[in-house]
């Protein structure tokens, strides 16, 4: 089944097709779903820093050689 289409010839169906204002109002949504309290990163720079190197250890794991 084929999705529907406008007039133009492109799909109207997903979030790039809306109107941009309802985007935006999706958007915001998103954002306001976490209580600041709750946003470690935004409020401690040095926990974001540490859980980035963690993640950059974790995912070079298996590219690094053992060594001899």
């Amino acid at each position: 089944m084929t999705p529907p289409t406008s007039a133009s010839g492109k799909s109207n169906r997903g979030f790039a097709s809306m109107d941009p204002e309802k985007q935006r109002a999706i958007a915001r949504k998103g954002g306001e779903s976490v209580p600041n309290e709750k946003r470690s990163f935004s409020q401690d720079r040095s926990l974001a820093a540490a859980a980035g190197r963690k993640g950059g250890e974790a995912s070079q794991g298996a590219r690094k050689k053992p060594d001899n």
